[in-house]
């Protein structure tokens, strides 16, 4: 087996034999025998918890969304309080949030009481209508999303009823096989019906222009700005306080040198267990974290699709490997893949269009706790101004008694 030129400049600058550093023969020729410790990222595990309110409220909003007539009586509502992820009485919550629905009475049998049913506001249905527009404006982002999708996969196969359960990771719309996949009948053709497991995308046409990652673009980017021909790579950092092995470190940096190979070539003469698979397998995780709405996605959704990107059942090792690319936040009780890069001091910068949905719903929420805080002021107000007048009267009462203590002394 041979040394890279900069090992072998490492072992002669010390002096040392090759057998001595056995390990990097190992490393070299099992890539699941690297080893990296885990390490906590404060910052990128907050950008997880930032999130978390907020996506309760859409968690809400689905399911009475995806009910009959889009309402739903309140204590159905509250049986499902656990499963919603939610820690209070969900009337609690909703007042907590308020904006998002209006609640009326009605009853559930036509011969039962009268119950609160809770159903959408004005002002959440017309972000509904803001979130639609959204989606048309960006349309062509979409398409090219799901070709990539496809693009990538093995056979250019990918499970529809997969595809379904991953649309809120990647920002495809509810009715992204019933709408969107048929209008475009020259990249899409769905085989099969949807919901019975036994349904399939397929890539029907290849468009050279979808095939190109966002490391091959960036390339291409640097290469026009300054003129210099610049090869696609990967950007590695790890933030202040981190460290890694130094055989790791070396390993990292021969690893690095690897020509990349693009997630959209060919690549079924690739040994699984070889350093190209493991750089291709890198530019998988790459691309689809790139092709998500924030730049992360948990671990067992990953997995999900193990067979349509040809994932080991180790797959999750790549994280912590290449823990300079990637972050595995144990955020939530769930394994989730970031991409470093993306974040800087926690906060999204590498912003996804789509993300536009996002700031509407916090304008509808800030909107609801605005009118809150407002009403809250006002009652505040009618109990400064019923104290007040109370005081008043209790004086003018003692006034009046007073005198009449003094009348009757005269």
């Amino acid at each position: 087996m041979q040394f890279s030129n900069r090992l072998v400049h490492s072992l002669r600058s010390t002096n040392r034999k090759p057998h001595e550093y056995g390990f990097f023969m190992q490393f070299k020729a099992s890539i699941s025998s690297l080893k990296v410790a885990w390490r906590k990222d404060p910052k990128l595990d907050q950008a997880i918890e930032n999130d978390k309110k907020w996506k309760q409220c859409a968690r809400v909003v689905k399911e009475v969304l995806n009910e009959p007539g889009q309402v739903i009586p309140l204590h159905y509502l509250e049986k499902r309080r656990e499963r919603l992820g939610l820690q209070v009485k969900i009337k609690t919550f909703l007042d907590w949030n308020p904006g998002l629905f209006d609640f009326y009475m009605d009853r559930v049998r036509p011969k039962s009481e009268p119950v609160s049913f809770v159903r959408p506001s004005e002002r959440l249905r017309q972000f509904l209508e803001e979130e639609s527009r959204i989606f048309v404006n960006n349309e062509s982002l979409l398409v090219s999303k799901l070709c990539k999708l496809l693009m990538m996969s093995k056979d250019k196969v990918v499970s529809a009823d997969k595809l379904v359960q991953v649309k809120r990771e990647f920002g495809f719309p509810n009715d992204l096989l019933v709408n969107l996949v048929p209008k475009y009948p020259e990249y899409f053709n769905l085989i099969g019906e949807p919901g019975e497991g036994k349904s399939f995308l397929q890539l029907v046409k290849w468009n050279p222009e979808f095939a190109k990652s966002v490391i091959e673009l960036r390339a291409e980017e640097e290469s026009r700005l300054t003129g210099i021909r610049t090869r696609p790579a990967f950007n590695w950092k790890l933030p202040p306080g981190f460290f890694i092995r130094k055989e790791v470190r070396e390993w990292i940096r021969d690893w690095m040198e690897l020509p990349y190979v693009s997630p959209y070539d060919d690549v079924l003469h690739l040994d699984q267990s070889s350093r190209e698979m493991e750089k291709r397998n890198v530019g998988v995780f790459h691309e689809l974290l790139s092709l998500s709405l924030y730049k992360r996605v948990p671990i067992p959704i990953l997995g999900k699709f193990s067979d349509e990107y040809r994932f080991s059942n180790a797959f999750s090792n790549v994280f912590t490997r290449h823990s300079g690319i990637f972050y595995t936040s144990l955020k939530c009780g769930i394994k989730t893949a970031m991409l470093r890069e993306a974040y800087k001091d926690g906060e999204l910068i590498d912003r996804d269009p789509l993300l536009e949905i996002k700031d509407k719903f916090l304008e509808l929420l800030a909107e609801g706790h605005k009118q809150k805080d407002e009403l809250l002021r006002l009652q505040r107000e009618m109990v400064q101004k019923d104290m007040e007048m109370m005081a008043v009267s209790n004086n003018d009462l003692d006034y009046h008694k007073c005198e009449e203590e003094e009348d009757a002394v005269i």
